[in-house]
C-alpha cells in the first residue's frame, strides 16, 4: 500500500484509509475512542467480546458516513487473536483499551481470581494483541501503539492491590516495548487516565453494586468523562510521526492525586 506524502495532508489528518484497531469498544472509553478516531478520519475496527454492541456501534458510525467494522474479541484468547490479526490486511493504530478492575479488597484478603482475571485482561491481553498487531503496524511505516494504562499504574492505594498490580505491569510493558523498538518505524503511547465516570467501570468493580459504585465519584463534581479520555487518544495518535507523546497523565481538576480528591459535602 503506498501511503501519501504526510507533508500534503491537513496537520493532524491521518492519510486516506489508515486503520486504528480499538480493544474494549463496547462501551466507554473505547467506544467514545472508536467514535472519535472515525471523527478524525481513521477506518476503525471495533474489538470487544460483547458482538452485539460493536456490531451496532459499527453501524452507527456507517451510518454517519464513517468506515468502521466489528470483530467479536476476547483478547485474553490468544488463538482468536491470531486469527483476527490474520483479517487485517492494514493497521496504523492499535489502541489497548480492553481491561477493568475486580473487587476493592485489602491484599490480606483479595480473591485471588479477581487478581488473575485482572492480570489476564488488562496485561496478557494487551500483551496478545500487540505482539500480533506489531508486524502490520510496522508494515503501515507509520504505527502507534497506544496503552490505555491508568493512574493505578503509578501509585498504589488501599484496596487497590490486584488493579494497581495490573496497571503497573501494564505501564512496564509500554516503558519495555518503547525501548526494545526504538528505530522502528511505530510510537509507543501510555495514556493514564484518573477518575473517569463511565456508565460500567465503577459498576463491574463492585459487582453491581451501583450504591457502592456511586460513592466512587461522590461529591465530584465533574469527573473525566469516557469523551475526555477519548479527545486526549486521538490527540496522541494525531501528532506529527516524529512526535511521541510517551506518558500521558490525565486527571480531573478535583483530583490530585489516586487518594486527594475534593468532593463538595
Amino acid at each position: 500500500m503506498t501511503r501519501p506524502d504526510a507533508s500534503t495532508l491537513p496537520h493532524g489528518a491521518p492519510p486516506p484509509g489508515r486503520t486504528a484497531v480499538v480493544t474494549g469498544a463496547s462501551s466507554g472509553i473505547g467506544a467514545a475512542t472508536a467514535r472519535r478516531l472515525a471523527a478524525e478520519g481513521f477506518r476503525v475496527v471495533l474489538t470487544a467480546r460483547r458482538k452485539e454492541r460493536v456490531a451496532d456501534l459499527a453501524a452507527e458510525l456507517t451510518a454517519a458516513g464513517h468506515q468502521a467494522t466489528a470483530h467479536p474479541l476476547d483478547v485474553t484468547d490468544r488463538a482468536a487473536v491470531e486469527s483476527f490479526a490474520a483479517t487485517l490486511d492494514h493497521c496504523a493504530v492499535l489502541v489497548n483499551n480492553a481491561g477493568g478492575a475486580l473487587g476493592a479488597d485489602p491484599v490480606a484478603t483479595a480473591d485471588p481470581a479477581d487478581w488473575r482475571q485482572m492480570y489476564e485482561t488488562n496485561v496478557l491481553g494487551t500483551l496478545h494483541v500487540t505482539q500480533c498487531l506489531l508486524p502490520a503496524l510496522e508494515a503501515s511505516g507509520d504505527g502507534t501503539v497506544v496503552i490505555v494504562s491508568s493512574t493505578a499504574g503509578h501509585a498504589a492505594y488501599e484496596g487497590g492491590g490486584g488493579y494497581v498490580a495490573a496497571k503497573h505491569a501494564e505501564h512496564v510493558l509500554a516503558e519495555t516495548l518503547r525501548l526494545e523498538i526504538v528505530g522502528r518505524p511505530v510510537r509507543v503511547v501510555e495514556v493514564a487516565p484518573g477518575m473517569v465516570r463511565t456508565d460500567e467501570f465503577a459498576k463491574t468493580r463492585f459487582r453491581g453494586d451501583e450504591e457502592k459504585a456511586a460513592k466512587v465519584y461522590e461529591g465530584v463534581a465533574e469527573p473525566l468523562t469516557a469523551d475526555d479520555v477519548a479527545d486526549t487518544i486521538a490527540w496522541t495518535v494525531t501528532r506529527p510521526s516524529h512526535v511521541n507523546i510517551d506518558l500521558l497523565v490525565v486527571r480531573p481538576r478535583a483530583q490530585a492525586s489516586n487518594t486527594k480528591v475534593h468532593r463538595v459535602r
